[in-house]
């Protein structure tokens, strides 16, 4: 493994982009949500680029103001199992909720995904924050389960799911044709798990993968998210847009690591990205006046009324300030909706700027050449706020083979980023140890006394 400190880079696949207009550009593939063969094309482009994860995100419930690349594409896992075969090096995450799966699924799920990778699969571990108000409705609940509570019936989740993960040693199945020993019942493990929310009794009918377990991933951005990824996460994704503030969660979260025994190298922290690279900044400008152009604010804040809690803007012109909006916080995103409550006290936004600025917007400092876009990165990789991006192209593919053509040679030259793959899995990415099996580690524990 690689001792220098390099950039991560996951990119986050979603139909023609990010942005919600993208979908109308002439360039942009009609049905590019449920083309696998579309999806099969920018895993390889990424891997090309020589990055660590390609991303597949979720959601459980839609309605008609839901981004136009959602409303019509494939469940996560499905399609990380079709692009396994695409593709031979690059990681492979998926989002699945913990308030909507049962664990013994959900472990049996991204095991399968493990081994048909051969050791390439990381589960974006998420409670769901219940943008369209009706997900609860689609599993034959009344109500979403509030913030707090998701949390703690998290923690449970993940420690039934990585338990069963561990059902079985790597060397359990003996499959001796001679003897007819099939497996050690040695080295198979019951969880019997027992708490608040699960019980569990296990062992999960699948073995443990090439590199042991999926990488756990999360994005939890509360105080309840930020525990929960400080004991259990291995790599993390921030929106946080402002470089102080960036710095600061990178260090508090790190801080946080020490309390659980673990070191800072344990977990890596990747910033959000949606970089608009071309030759000029003349040119990135004129991108992103397309795209702005191509936007009806309307959708716009319909789109982002679901992430801040449900907002009926219907009540309010595209001329009111934002600051006389009421903004309920419920069970929206609590990461927007606190970027959301900055904007409007240092920007002063009017509604039909705020979409704008908080979701369909680009980073201005990310609008430009390839060396400009590479300088801030170096910056922010550099000075403490992070240890890679999420890369959230607003077009694609053309946004994500623009940045790997013209960016990532220029972040190789200046020995930021690895110029080939140094391992298999996706732990060999992230310079992440495979997990000992936890039933090894105690029966070593007792031996040892």
């Amino acid at each position: 493994m690689t001792q220098k400190r390099q950039i991560h880079f996951s990119a986050y696949l979603v139909g023609t982009g990010i942005h919600v207009a993208s979908w109308r550009l002439p360039e942009a593939q009609r049905n590019a949500s449920i083309d696998l063969a579309f999806y099969q094309k920018m895993a390889q482009i990424a891997e090309r680029g020589k990055f660590d994860i390609a991303f597949i995100a979720d959601s459980l419930a839609v309605n008609e103001n839901s981004h136009p690349n959602i409303l019509n594409r494939f469940e996560p896992t499905t399609l990380l199992a079709a692009l396994a075969g695409a593709t031979s090096k690059i990681g492979l995450v998926a989002t699945a909720s913990t308030t909507y799966h049962e664990p013994y699924n959900l472990a049996r799920l991204f095991a399968s995904v493990d081994h048909i990778s051969n050791g390439r699969a990381g589960w974006n571990m998420v409670t769901t924050g219940d943008a369209t108000g009706e997900t609860g409705r689609n599993f034959s609940r009344a109500n979403h389960v509030e913030h707090d509570e998701r949390y703690k019936q998290a923690e449970e989740f993940i420690d039934v799911v990585q338990g069963l993960w561990d059902s079985w040693e790597d060397d359990a199945f003996v499959q001796d044709k001679e003897s007819g020993v099939y497996f050690d019942p040695q080295k198979m493990h019951r969880l019997n798990y027992q708490g608040t929310y699960y019980s569990v009794q296990g062992p999960l009918n699948i073995g443990r993968s090439r590199q042991g377990q999926p990488v756990i991933v999360q994005a939890g951005a509360s105080e309840p998210g930020q525990r929960l990824a400080a004991r259990t996460a291995e790599v993390v994704f921030s929106h946080v847009k402002d470089f102080q503030k960036a710095q600061e969660f990178y260090k508090s979260l790190k801080g946080k690591l020490a309390d659980y025994g673990r070191t800072p190298d344990q977990l890596h922290i990747l910033q959000g990205i949606s970089p608009i690279v071309a030759d000029t900044k003349e040119e990135a400008e004129a991108i992103h006046r397309q795209l702005s152009e191509l936007l009806l604010p309307e959708q716009g804040l319909r789109f982002l009324s679901g992430y801040l809690g449900k907002v009926d803007f219907s009540k309010y012109t595209l001329d009111t300030p934002a600051a006389e909006v009421e903004f309920p916080q419920d069970n929206g995103i609590q990461s927007h909706f606190e970027r959301m409550t900055e904007l409007i006290k240092t920007v002063n936004p009017t509604l039909g700027e705020l979409y704008a600025l908080l979701e369909g917007g680009v980073n201005q400092e990310l609008i430009g050449t390839p060396e400009q876009i590479a300088d801030v990165l170096e910056k922010w990789f550099t000075q403490g706020a992070a240890d890679g991006f999420m890369f959230v192209a607003p077009i694609l593919p053309k946004g994500l083979e623009d940045f790997v053509d013209k960016v990532v040679p220029i972040l190789q030259e200046r020995g930021l980023y690895r110029l080939d793959y140094e391992g298999d899995t996706l732990r060999d990415h992230l310079g992440l140890h495979k997990p000992v099996n936890r039933f090894v580690a105690r029966n070593s524990l007792v031996e040892s006394q």
